[in-house]
């Protein structure tokens, strides 16, 4: 099939070939199940997961006990917040989030309000950052979670967690954090967070698996579990383990702790090959930091031009996105540029592009060639 240059690694990523070559001996030869007690074919199994396990906590400095595995971030971001509220059922209680979160979190929260909670939702700036102010003086007696992302989706903006932990843990609050798009893309840490959701299939991993991280040894309370049947996963996640789908994640990460400073610089020479190339076209903007952001995510506005049309165009033979993969299929201009205070139109006339393993010069070269090309048509058609 001939394919489009991929640049929309945000979205998905392939698995590298050394975590299919991980995975395959469980598909067959190592079909057990892990919590099968009694004999060997359970017994290797559940040494797989927790070999893996270890290698999916290293990533993130955490401890191995602390990994809970799901069936990815969204169901790890449902299980953190869902069980938490549930933890709390009634008491009065109110939760911080941005309103530039991913759609798994924002719907999570909505459902949270439907249920009784209250939910501030901070604004950001034009480039999409929180006011640390804001976020303290939103704070109140009865809140029990703030949950803010580590790097946005849209625009890679990083957002200042240490920070966040710092004001957290001075008020004796939950802390959550969606840390999809940075685990394996730039140092992540666990002090003074509290749970922490993250996805396989972003960093060279296979799709349907993920973890949240749940901090041990803490006063503030766990959450309470989702899905019953069987007490699997410390009780917190029922439910036959995708093996194979595990020692992928596993093998992923150990390749991300290798490979992403080196890979992360590479990525940001192209990145910025690309970015400079497209701000030369008339009337158009970047989307967000400059610089407090992922070394391989640029979003750039297009003006002039009309959104739907501009990327089926680009798609001809450059696969890119206006957003989340969740969210592609709404005509809608992005949540995430919105609150930042972008127009519609403009909105709808903005693309991420993404980088990864497999980009190259000659990629970024076509890229420019071709969005170039279908910028002049399109404005062209626009103004005869």
């Amino acid at each position: 099939m001939n394919y489009p240059i991929y640049l929309d690694y945000n979205a998905t990523t392939p698995c590298a070939p050394e975590v299919v070559e991980a995975m395959l001996p469980y598909f067959q030869d190592h079909f057990g199940n892990a919590a099968s007690k009694s004999h060997p074919y359970g017994w290797i199994a559940e040494n797989a997961v927790e070999e893996a396990r270890e290698k999916v906590a290293n990533l993130i400095g955490a401890r191995a006990k602390e990994i809970i595995f799901t069936s990815g971030a969204t169901e790890a971001i449902n299980l953190g917040i869902k069980g938490v509220f549930e933890t709390y059922l009634g008491e009065k209680q109110h939760y911080i989030t941005a309103q530039t979160e991913h759609k798994a979190v924002l719907d999570t929260f909505a459902e949270i309000e439907k249920r009784g909670g209250e939910v501030t939702y901070l604004s950001v700036d034009s480039q999409g950052n929180i006011d640390l102010e804001e976020l303290e003086k939103s704070i109140i007696p009865h809140t029990k979670m703030i949950c803010l992302m580590w790097a946005n989706n849209e625009t890679g903006l990083i957002h200042p967690m240490d920070k966040i932990a710092r004001i957290a843990a001075s008020k004796g609050i939950i802390l959550m954090s969606d840390a999809v798009q940075a685990a394996g893309k730039i140092p992540v840490f666990t002090k003074s967070i509290h749970l922490m959701a993250i996805s396989a299939h972003k960093l060279y991993g296979p799709k349907g698996v993920g973890a949240l991280y749940v901090r041990h040894n803490h006063e503030l309370p766990k959450p309470l579990a989702q899905i019953h049947g069987g007490g699997h996963e410390k009780g917190l996640r029922s439910g036959t383990l995708n093996v194979p789908g595990i020692v992928g994640f596993g093998k992923a990460a150990e390749l991300r702790m290798k490979e992403r400073e080196l890979e992360g610089n590479r990525l940001k020479i192209l990145r910025d090959q690309l970015e400079k190339g497209l701000l030369e076209i008339a009337d158009t903007f970047l989307n967000g930091s400059q610089d407090n952001r992922l070394t391989h995510v640029s979003n750039i506005a297009f003006g002039g031009v009309e959104g739907e049309e501009l990327l089926k165009r680009l798609n001809q033979k450059i696969a890119v996105s206006s957003g989340s993969a969740c969210t592609s299929i709404s005509p809608k201009p992005s949540h995430v540029l919105a609150a930042m205070g972008l127009d519609s139109d403009l909105g709808r006339a903005s693309v991420r592009f993404s980088l990864g393993k497999n980009t190259n010069k000659t990629d970024i070269d076509q890229t420019l060639n071709w969005v170039k090309s279908v910028i002049y048509d399109l404005r062209t058609v626009i103004s005869s």
